[in-house]
């Protein structure tokens, strides 16, 4: 059965990117590092949430574009905070509507668990436009602001 894993070019950042992916999120590990002959790392393979990637230090000239995201869904506040915190360590950029680049570029979006839910799932079109409209005023997402939106308060 063919498996898909996203593939991350880095200049070459890889390695340490990993690392420190896998310190933001259970289930998460580095399985391999293969290197160059003078000891660099070539690529990196790591798991995050069960999910399997390869990151490799490619060299300049292929930057990050937020064409292609990763979509982080969480439970609570504080958990979308200490995400959305660590992601912009360090040179990271906050931008709109919960999304986020990462200090190496990659582009994130920290959204709530409930946000399908609350975007189309009342059957209600009023509170669904009042749940987007406030999400759009939104850089960080706040899961409280939007609850309310959802209820009409």
């Amino acid at each position: 059965m063919p498996t898909i894993t996203p593939f991350l070019w880095y200049d070459d950042q890889a390695e340490e990117a990993a690392e420190y992916y896998v310190g933001l999120f259970p289930d998460s590990r580095i399985d391999s590092v293969s290197k160059t002959p003078d000891g660099k790392a070539l690529v990196v393979e790591f798991t995050l949430l069960g999910q399997p990637y390869r990151a490799m230090n490619g060299g300049p000239g292929h930057p990050h574009s937020d064409a292609v995201s990763f979509q982080v869904d969480v439970d609570t506040q504080d958990e979308l905070d200490r995400i959305w915190d660590a992601l912009l360590a360090d040179g990271g950029e906050p931008s709109r509507c919960g999304w986020l680049f990462d200090r190496w570029g990659l582009a994130w979006q920290v959204t709530p668990s409930m946000m399908g839910k609350l975007m189309t799932g009342s059957g209600d079109p009023e509170a669904n436009a009042r749940v987007f409209q406030a999400m759009m005023q939104m850089v960080k997402l706040d899961i409280p602001a939007l609850q309310a939106a959802a209820a009409g308060r």
